[in-house]
């Protein structure tokens, strides 16, 4: 699977060009499953209005409004109650997921439980486009600043990747988003970590990571 791990979503001109490449044709010609999961538990989104605005491309990040030749919905939560040959075909054919932001261990929990973790590995052609949570999944850890879900065993999450994110740096909504809780959120973390404001993401192919930006990050723990 092919990572664009983002903050904000697909933000500027640099991101969707990294996009582009990772899909290996322009956004016009390929097909997506968006995934609003992680919204729902989330205190400042959950159901309704704000989960509605994502899948409809309405959200303040850019993702599903792209301009694609098509978009589907992928809700993990209702795949358990589904044959696996209703839904894996699905994800099969799609050529990019749009993960939502929200909370990343409710998040990583439905995708365990519905079975969508088991199957990463084998899409090696997939595109994997985080919003946030959406990114921070596919981590290790994310460290106890971040856990909100009061049903959440631990701060593990994935491990797709081998490093940590701290996103929304220096948002302006995010008073507690600066540059020194982040070095101290890394202190604890264990692994290597990036600070990445919304105009920045991470784009990781084969274990190889690569800062896109037209914004500010700072390395943690390197």
């Amino acid at each position: 699977m092919k990572l664009l791990l983002t903050s904000g979503g697909v933000t500027n001109a640099s991101i969707r060009a990294a996009l582009v490449d990772l899909l290996g044709k322009p956004v016009e010609e390929s097909t997506a499953l968006c995934i609003p999961t992680g919204m729902y538990a989330h205190p400042w989104v959950g159901p309704g209005v704000r989960t509605w605005e994502f899948i409809s491309g309405r959200s303040e990040n850019p993702m599903v409004d792209l301009g694609w030749k098509s978009v589907g919905v992928l809700e993990l939560t209702a795949l358990p109650s589904l044959d696996r040959e209703r839904w894996v075909p699905v994800v099969e054919e799609a050529d990019v997921l749009l993960v939502s932001g929200g909370d990343v261990l409710y998040l990583c929990h439905w995708m365990r439980e519905s079975g969508l973790a088991d199957l990463l590995p084998s899409l090696t052609e997939t595109v994997w486009v985080g919003v946030s949570a959406g990114s921070m999944v596919m981590t290790p850890r994310i460290g106890s600043y971040f856990v909100a879900w009061a049903a959440a065993p631990s701060d593990k999450t994935l491990g797709v990747v081998d490093f940590s994110i701290f996103p929304h740096l220096d948002h302006p909504a995010m008073p507690g988003n600066r540059l020194a809780d982040a070095e101290r959120w890394a202190a604890d973390i264990g692994v290597p970590a990036y600070a990445i404001d919304d105009e920045t993401a991470l784009k990781v192919v084969d274990g190889a990571v690569e800062v896109i930006s037209e914004g500010h990050w700072t390395p943690l723990g390197h």
